[in-house]
């Protein structure tokens, strides 16, 4: 996923304070919440881990120049191992290997999320917000067996805000 593209949802103890696109989160913060209101905690949508937001003024920032030449694209190398016959058809697609990879990754990366990422997801967020709750450890072996109504029942009794969350972690 592209940054542009993210969604964050920032929490102060119990009560979620926003939610939407890293830009639009940090502006709400920074006009609605003095700067010595607490330990917000700011989780990625997307796997449900602690992430950071960039408190700046994009308004005061000058863009910088165009440079000359290729833009940079982020471009890593890595080795990819693969048989002989993958390297042939990756050979004779338009654009070459690295062009065919970088589509089926992209295709592959903007589908659903599968059940086990939403999981996944939803325990990341869970471990920092939940691990002091009642029936924490019951409702994260629910959550994995896949058991919706003991993790209902379970997690029935949190704040509403996490609640909500992470039913909209799992996708409900």
């Amino acid at each position: 996923m592209t940054q542009e593209h993210e969604t964050v949802t920032a929490f102060l103890g119990d009560a979620q304070l926003a939610a939407g696109s890293r830009e639009t989160v940090t502006r709400t913060l920074e006009d609605r919440y003095p700067a010595d209101l607490g330990a917000i905690l700011v989780f990625d949508d997307a796997t449900g881990r602690l992430t950071d937001l960039d408190y700046w003024d994009a308004a005061k920032t000058a863009p910088a120049p165009p440079s000359a030449g290729r833009p940079r694209l982020g471009v890593k190398a890595r080795e990819v191992t693969l048989l002989p016959r993958h390297w042939d058809w990756l050979a004779a697609q338009p654009g070459g290997a690295s062009a065919t990879l970088r589509r089926l990754v992209e295709t592959a990366s903007k589908g659903a999320p599968s059940a086990k990422q939403r999981r996944d997801t939803a325990y990341n967020f869970m471990c920092h917000l939940c691990g002091d709750r009642p029936g924490y450890e019951e409702a994260l072996r629910a959550l994995y067996r896949d058991d919706d109504a003991a993790f209902a029942g379970l997690i029935a009794g949190w704040p509403e805000d996490i609640r909500r969350h992470i039913g909209h972690l799992l996708g409900r």
